[in-house]
């Protein structure tokens, strides 16, 4: 469970560390209501989740928790394994990332330019997370999860924060959901003050299939976001957030998801991957129809994509 007070620290703790993500109003009159886009894929790595890996090395360093000779760990070849790599290289420490034995090349790549230590090992990502928590064990490093873990949770909520600040009156805050990190910062930052909808593919329904049976479960992943938004289930903490707020859950295809990254580029230029797109797409399908004076946000939350692929 995180409050805005553990938001409020994440923002104390992680400031001038991260980038101000800019605020860019949709074109007036496409959708009833008001629409802005937080464009948080501009930020360090392209993703939010930079925001939650300083956060949780810089907790973990303040309780003397950091050894700086053995640094961090995380199991993830994407868009955490980037962040919590760099995020390391920042604050002068060791990064290890344990990926499966199949991560594509350019990723691994990616991992080492920043300068972390890449493991690569077993077929499925299950297995490299349990390399990852035995080398925490085994070593001392503090280990780094992608989305379920207070102070990751936490920081990812500075997004929240920094959309007040930056959106006055805002009513709705669109956001998609994968392990729910990112949902429950942003709950638990505009918390009192706007509602959030969690924005989840068919193929990928965490949070809608947790609310429907009372406590997180298992669901099938696939679909052209897995990439990104393709945790099993939702996390402990962004469950508890999502029941304490009254987070809704709004469900897109994988059609609607293609679509609205196409319009994203058209439209405005702006190239975002595909889980970013689905909460846009809430928009588009109609899964999600403001009112007429109602003033909507837009969380575009990353830009690891391959461009060609538009």
């Amino acid at each position: 469970m995180i409050t805005r007070a553990d938001v409020d620290d994440a923002a104390r703790r992680t400031a001038g560390l991260t980038r101000l993500t800019p605020v860019l109003q949709a074109d007036p009159g496409t959708f009833p209501g008001d629409v802005w886009f937080k464009c948080e894929f501009m930020q360090h790595t392209g993703t939010f989740k930079a925001r939650g890996a300083l956060n949780r090395i810089l907790a973990s360093k303040e309780r003397g928790e950091l050894e700086p000779g053995v640094g961090v760990v995380v199991a993830s070849g994407g868009n955490a394994g980037l962040a919590n790599a760099y995020a390391a290289a920042q604050l002068r420490v060791p990064a290890t990332v344990f990926v499966p034995a199949a991560a594509p090349p350019v990723k691994v790549a990616k991992l080492e330019a920043i300068g972390a230590k890449v493991v690569q090992g077993g077929a499925e990502y299950a297995e490299a997370y349990q390399a990852a928590v035995a080398h925490a064990r085994e070593t001392g490093a503090v280990y780094c999860h992608a989305y379920d873990q207070p102070e990751i949770a936490a920081g990812a909520g500075t997004v929240g924060t920094e959309l007040l600040e930056q959106l006055a009156g805002v009513d709705t805050v669109l956001v998609a959901v994968g392990g729910g990190g990112l949902m429950a910062g942003i709950a638990a930052a505009v918390e009192g003050r706007a509602r959030v909808v969690g924005v989840e593919p068919e193929n990928a329904p965490t949070l809608h299939a947790a609310l429907a049976a009372g406590e997180p479960v298992d669901v099938a992943v696939s679909g052209v976001a897995a990439d990104s938004l393709g945790a099993r289930r939702i996390g402990d903490i962004g469950f508890s957030v999502a029941v304490r707020t009254g987070v809704l859950s709004a469900l897109v295809s994988d059609d609607d998801i293609v679509a609205a990254r196409s319009l994203l580029w058209r439209d405005y230029r702006m190239v975002v991957e595909h889980g970013a797109a689905a909460a846009y797409a809430a928009l588009t399908s109609g899964a999600y129809v403001p009112a007429p004076d109602e003033t909507v946000a837009v969380v575009l939350c990353g830009a690891n994509t391959d461009p060609a692929a538009f």
